[in-house]
């Protein structure tokens, strides 16, 4: 039997084949278990329409599960040959069941599989990251709680403004954080949509498929329509996530760039646990802040990654194009950057320390003029221009 689900038994020139399958085979192991789930709600619809008998529906779920849970622990992997996770779970399939196996691939193409395959993933990817951020969110809130008392001054232009705390700090990014959980609503909505049954995005002729049954089963909100449409949002589910974990990440990036200046020895309002600050090889007396350099880094790579998401569908034809398998490197590399982004910022959080002391040391008693302002417009009745140049020629 092929070991390709389209193969027709001509050859295949290897380059091409290590060229077009790329780190596909590798990058699918992350898609089997949602390939499984899709393959069983399938088999359930196409028993329901008669396709298959009573006794073929329940051996191919059962063989399906077995198949799912080997490769959880690591029984078998996907091959170059095998292309993809799809290529590879029929093959087990046909290995288990011999020709019911090919019975699973009537009225699905690859085209539709890779589909349903990657927004199931991207369901359950969202939740992880909702609850990742809320993690970093708990962490600054026990900041504020904490540390929350200690007196600041806040910046703008780099220079000293108005009064702050670090309680105003750290819940100005908490809440910051908070608000991207709406661009994740977001993409959740568009990934939680049916594609199951458009097939190659023209759907399946000369059959009668139950795709609300494939969208019950999977508990998508909706199907698809028109079958044509499914190709085409091809990217944009994936280009609306990234667009999210961008912000999360542009916001953790700020964040950081904070700790890194405020822990410089002219500023030293924070200071770093030794556990999480690193050395230098030349220099005895050096502490550096590498964990929230490298954050902040990150935050930068990850536009690149978007960027990559975006611009593959960029001008393309309707339909399906073999350029659409590229979304899946820049996706999973920034999906796997941000849940470990969140995950080392909630742990860093826990280990720097404001100075009280250093922090009252350095803050310079201008920064009370706009105060001083409001107390002359309450005091007086004067206009706030007026009180802004009295204060202002005080201080000249």
């Amino acid at each position: 039997m092929s070991s390709r689900l389209w193969e027709k038994g001509l050859p295949m020139d290897q380059k091409i084949l290590e060229f077009t399958v790329g780190h596909d085979f590798e990058l699918d192991s992350r898609l089997v278990k949602f390939d499984i789930q899709a393959s069983i709600a399938h088999v359930r619809m196409l028993g329901k329409c008669g396709y298959l008998s009573a006794d073929e529906v329940d051996q191919l779920i059962n063989t399906l599960t077995v198949i799912g849970q080997d490769h959880a622990n690591g029984t078998w992997a996907i091959s170059l040959e095998q292309e993809d996770c799809h290529t590879a779970i029929e093959a087990q399939l046909n290995d288990h069941l011999g020709e019911l196996g090919g019975k699973v691939h009537l009225g699905r193409s690859r085209n539709d599989q890779v589909l349903v395959a990657l927004r199931l993933y991207l369901r359950e990817t969202i939740s992880h990251v909702k609850t990742a951020s809320r993690e970093v969110i708990e962490s600054l809130e026990n900041l504020a709680r904490e540390q929350g008392h200690v007196a600041i001054p806040g910046y703008t232009h780099m220079q000293q403004a108005m009064p702050s705390s670090v309680e105003n700090w750290a819940m100005g990014f908490a809440s910051e954080i908070a608000t991207n959980q709406a661009l994740l609503n977001a993409s959740y909505e568009l990934a939680n949509l049916n594609p199951l049954g458009s097939a190659a995005g023209y759907g399946t002729p000369g059959l009668k498929l139950d795709r609300e049954f494939t969208s019950s089963e999977l508990r998508f909100t909706k199907t698809q329509e028109p079958v044509t449409a499914c190709q085409l949002s091809r990217g944009k589910a994936e280009s609306t996530l990234a667009f999210a974990l961008v912000q999360i990440l542009n916001d953790l990036g700020r964040l950081s760039a904070d700790i890194c200046l405020f822990a410089t020895q002219e500023y030293a309002l924070v200071k770093l646990g030794n556990d999480i600050s690193t050395g230098s090889s030349i220099m005895p007396q050096k502490r550096n802040p590498d964990v929230f350099e490298l954050i902040r880094a990150h935050s930068a790579q990850a536009q690149a990654d978007m960027q990559a998401i975006l611009a593959l569908t960029s001008k393309m034809t309707s339909g399906y194009h073999r350029d659409l398998q590229l979304i899946k490197e820049p996706l999973f590399r920034l999906i796997d950057r941000t849940l470990k982004v969140l995950e080392i910022t909630r742990h860093a959080l826990g280990r720097i320390e404001f100075d009280a002391q250093r922090a009252k040391d350095i803050t310079d008693p201008s920064i009370h003029q706009a105060e001083q302002a409001y107390a002359l417009v309450q005091s007086e009745g004067i206009s706030f221009r007026e009180a802004y140049k009295r204060v202002a020629q005080q201080n000249i």
